[in-house]
């Protein structure tokens, strides 16, 4: 993630500034740049932006933008140092559906889960996560309650199938440019065996992959890793959940496609799960829609 080019979508309500902090760990860790982002439905953001009503019946909308960029400059530069701000992009549009067409030009969009308009995180549909679920690069998401800075403490979840491990390399990079230290768990679920003895040959199985990972992926920086297989009688992400509130993580990494291969669009997704239901912060990966993955997938 050297250089990291980042999208901040931002409407201007206090929570939505909260992805500036989050955003200024990682472009000082990564030598990168953050551009502050906005997108709005013409119309209904003149009334905001005093906008002369002559203005609005021409269709001259190029007051309105000077004004958002400004708006947009302005806030941006009460978060982050003025070496890593890149000028502010507007686009008039959907919101979702911009940030997503926006973010193939960047490397992380980091943004948080609502915003203006208040609506709960637990609601389907909302912009981020729709985001979560198309954009083309990773996604870091962060609530009110969050504590990116100093990044310290990192969890790392896996299920140890391919799609999940595309979580490892920024995982391991974010630790190694921040000197986090970086805990690694994969939960066995009750659900998913039939009997104790069948529970316990699922652990020592993935115990044994745990440790082939570390030798393939960790060995140089044993030191700041540790992993642990747990199991739940209850659900996945409620494990996780448990997990992240437990140990006071300031970053959670994890890809949104795991063992099933089910793309990211239904209410019991583990990755959706943890994003509502956490006050840290949570680094997604998509594995089927990172930049270059449908070429890879047809070889």
């Amino acid at each position: 993630m050297k250089n990291a080019n980042i999208l901040v979508p931002i409407d201007f309500s206090d929570l939505s500034y909260k992805a500036f902090e989050a955003a200024s760990v990682f472009a000082e860790s990564f030598d990168g740049a953050i551009t502050p982002f906005h997108s709005y439905i013409s119309m209904s953001e003149m009334s905001e932006m005093d906008i002369p009503s002559n203005q609005k019946l021409t269709g001259d909308y190029e007051d309105l933008e000077k004004k958002l960029v400004k708006k947009l400059d302005d806030a941006a530069a009460r978060w982050v140092d003025a070496r890593y701000l890149n000028s502010a992009m507007v686009h008039v549009g959907n919101p979702s559906e911009a940030i997503i067409e926006a973010a193939g030009s960047f490397d992380l969009v980091v943004m948080t889960t609502h915003g203006r308009t208040g609506f709960s995180r637990l609601i389907m549909g909302s912009v981020a996560e729709k985001v979560i679920r198309f954009a083309p690069v990773p996604v870091l998401v962060v609530e009110e309650a969050s504590h990116v800075k100093p990044l310290k403490k990192i969890l790392l979840t896996t299920d140890f199938s391919d799609y999940s491990l595309k979580a490892v390399p920024f995982a391991r990079s974010i630790a190694s440019a921040t000197g986090a230290e970086l805990d690694i768990v994969h939960v066995v679920s009750f659900e998913q065996f039939g009997s104790i003895p069948q529970i316990q040959s699922a652990t020592d199985t993935k115990k044994k992959q745990m440790r082939e990972l570390i030798d393939e992926r960790f060995d140089d920086m044993r030191d700041k890793v540790k992993t642990d297989v747990v199991s739940t009688q209850r659900s996945i992400h409620e494990k996780i959940t448990k997990i992240a509130h437990k140990g006071e993580y300031n970053l959670i990494v994890m890809a949104t496609i795991g063992r099933t291969g089910l793309e990211y669009l239904r209410l019991g997704s583990t990755a959706s799960n943890v994003v509502r239901h956490v006050e840290n912060a949570v680094f997604t990966i998509n594995p089927r829609r990172l930049k270059g993955a449908a070429d890879k997938e047809k070889r």
